[in-house]
C-alpha cells in the first residue's frame, strides 16, 4: 500500500527506519541546539507549584525518588521512564521559553526530549541513537500538527495532541519498533491525545498536565506496541480518527510532505521572550519602534497590535491576568513589560507582571485582525504595531522574523547564555554546571551510553 493511500503507515515507517547516517549534518547540529534549549527550559520549572505537584504525584505512584534509571532534571533524582518523562515534560513547558514550530503551532521539545531521554537512559542507548529518535519525534509531531491545521488549534493545544504522537515516535525509535509496531504505537497515542485551551480563562494548571501526559502517554504507547498491544491503524486520517474528530481542515498529504527531504526540525524557532509565542512578533515590533524613536512608556497613548486569528483565539480570553503564568498569555502585559523594562524575561514577569505601570500600559494595548498577518500565518509570524503617541504622532513598527526564528536565530553562545539564565532563575543548576552541560551536548554524538545530563 503506497504512502498516499495510507499516510499513517508511511509516517510510522519513516520513524521506525530513520538512521543517524541519513540525517543531514546541519539537522543534527540543530537537534543539539534544541536539546540545550530544552534542558534550560526544563530546569527553569524547578520550584513551580504545578510542576512540583506533578513531581509529588509521580513519587506517590511509585515513580521516585531513585526508583529507576531515568533522570529528573529539577530534583537530580531518578525514576522509571514513564514518571521521569512526565515530570521533565511538565517542567519544560512552565517558563514559556521552550521551542516552537511556526507552521504546526507546536512545541516539540517539551514532549519529544523528555520521552526520548528517559528511554535512552533506561536502555543505555548512545547519543547518536538519542539524536535519531529526537529527529523522528520532531518530524512526526510537526507533520501531525500541520495535518490538524488551524481549526484544531482554536480549541486544542496542539502540543498536547500532536505531541502524544511525537513522543511515541521518539520512544518507539529507541525501542527499535518495526514499522507495524510503530503504527500501533501511533494508534494508542492518538486515542489518548488531548489538551483544551479552556484552562487559560481560569489561570488553571492544565498546560503542564498537557505536556506531562503527552510525553508519558506517548512513551507508554511505544512500550505497549513493543509488547504486542495494537492500536488503530488509521488513527490520524481514519473516518473516526484525530482528523475527523479534532479539526475541520485535516489534510492527509501534510503527513507525508517530503519525508526524508524536508527536515522540519530545522524550521523550529527558539523563544526569546518568556511568554506565549503569539505575543513575540508584536513585542519585537514595539521594542524596535521604541528604540528607533527613543520613546518612553509615558509617551505612548495606545498600541494597536496587528495579529493573526490564532493570537486572538489564544490571547483574547486573558483580560486581567491573575498569575505570572496567565500573564504570559496577555498581550498587554507582555508589551507593558517590554515598554517598562525593555525585556519580557522570567525576572520581569515575576517582579512586574502586576505592577501598576505595567497594568496601566496593558489598558493601552488592543489586538486587531490583520489580513496580511493572518494570511501569512502559521508559516510566517509577522509582527506589526501601530503606536499613537501623546503628542499626536502615529508610528508604525514591523518585524518580519521575530528573534529566534530560523532566519533570525540564536547563536550557540546565545543559547548557552539563555540556558544558564533559565537555570539560575530557578536555582536548578550553577553556571559551571550549565557550561559543562553545553560541552556535553555539543559532543553528544560521541557518547556511547547515555547517562545523566547533569
Amino acid at each position: 500500500m503506497n504512502a498516499i493511500n495510507h499516510p499513517s503507515l508511511a509516517l510510522a515507517t519513516f520513524a521506525a527506519t530513520l538512521q543517524f547516517e541519513t540525517i543531514p549534518h546541519d539537522v543534527l547540529r540543530r537537534a543539539e541546539d534544541l536539546l540545550l534549549d530544552w534542558a534550560g527550559s526544563a530546569l527553569a520549572g524547578k520550584g513551580a507549584r504545578p510542576v512540583e505537584t506533578i513531581a509529588r504525584y509521580a513519587g506517590q505512584m511509585g515513580g521516585g525518588p531513585n526508583a529507576g534509571p531515568c533522570e529528573i532534571l529539577i530534583s537530580r533524582t531518578h525514576a522509571t521512564p514513564m514518571f521521569a518523562a512526565m515530570v521533565n515534560a511538565a517542567a519544560s513547558h512552565y517558563a514559556e521559553q521552550d521551542d516552537v514550530h511556526n507552521g504546526s503551532v507546536f512545541h516539540p521539545a517539551a514532549v519529544v526530549f523528555p520521552a526520548a531521554l528517559a528511554v535512552a537512559q533506561a536502555l543505555g542507548r548512545s547519543g547518536r541513537e538519542l539524536l535519531t529518535a529526537v529527529v523522528a519525534g520532531y518530524e512526526v509531531g510537526i507533520r501531525v500538527g500541520e495535518f490538524l491545521g488551524r481549526p484544531h488549534y482554536k480549541i486544542f493545544h496542539t502540543t498536547g495532541t500532536a505531541g502524544t504522537i511525537a513522543a511515541a515516535a521518539a520512544a518507539g525509535r529507541l525501542l527499535n519498533l518495526t514499522p507495524e509496531q510503530m503504527l500501533h504505537a501511533f494508534g494508542s497515542a492518538g486515542t489518548q491525545a488531548a489538551g483544551l485551551w479552556e484552562f487559560l480563562r481560569d489561570a488553571a494548571d492544565s498546560k503542564q498536565l498537557h505536556t506531562a501526559k503527552a510525553a508519558s502517554d506517548g512513551l507508554m504507547s511505544a512500550y505497549l506496541a513493543q509488547a504486542g498491544f495494537t492500536g488503530a491503524r488509521r488513527i490520524l486520517e481514519g473516518a473516526q480518527g484525530m482528523g475527523a474528530g479534532m479539526t475541520q481542515d485535516a489534510d492527509p498529504a501534510k503527513l507525508i510532505d517530503r519525508l526524508g527531504f524536508r527536515w522540519t526540525l530545522a524550521e523550529t524557532s527558539f523563544k526569546f521572550h518568556a511568554s506565549c509565542r503569539h505575543t513575540h512578533p508584536a513585542a519585537d515590533a514595539l521594542q524596535q519602534l521604541m528604540r528607533e524613536h527613543g520613546l518612553a512608556p509615558d509617551q505612548i497613548a495606545r498600541v494597536e497590535c496587528h495579529v493573526h486569528q490564532g493570537a486572538i483565539d489564544v490571547l483574547g480570553p486573558v483580560i486581567n491576568p491573575q498569575t505570572v503564568h496567565q500573564a504570559k498569555f496577555s498581550m498587554g502585559t507582555v508589551l507593558g513589560l517590554i515598554a517598562e523594562f525593555g525585556s519580557a524575561g522570567l525576572t520581569e514577569f515575576e517582579s512586574g507582571f502586576n505592577a501598576q505601570r505595567v497594568a496601566q500600559f496593558r489598558g493601552k494595548v488592543h489586538m486587531v485582525l490583520d489580513k496580511e498577518v493572518d494570511q501569512a500565518y502559521p508559516a510566517r509570524w509577522i509582527g506589526k504595531v501601530t503606536v499613537g503617541t501623546t503628542d499626536g504622532r502615529t508610528l508604525h513598527g514591523r518585524v518580519d522574523e521575530p528573534k529566534g526564528d530560523p532566519g533570525n536565530t540564536l547563536s550557540r553562545t546565545e543559547l548557552e547564555e539563555k540556558a544558564a539564565r533559565l537555570a539560575a532563575f530557578s536555582g536548578a543548576a550553577t553556571p559551571a554546571e550549565m557550561a559543562a552541560l553545553a560541552d556535553k551536548i555539543w559532543s553528544i554524538s560521541r557518547i556511547n551510553t547515555m547517562g545523566d545530563l547533569l
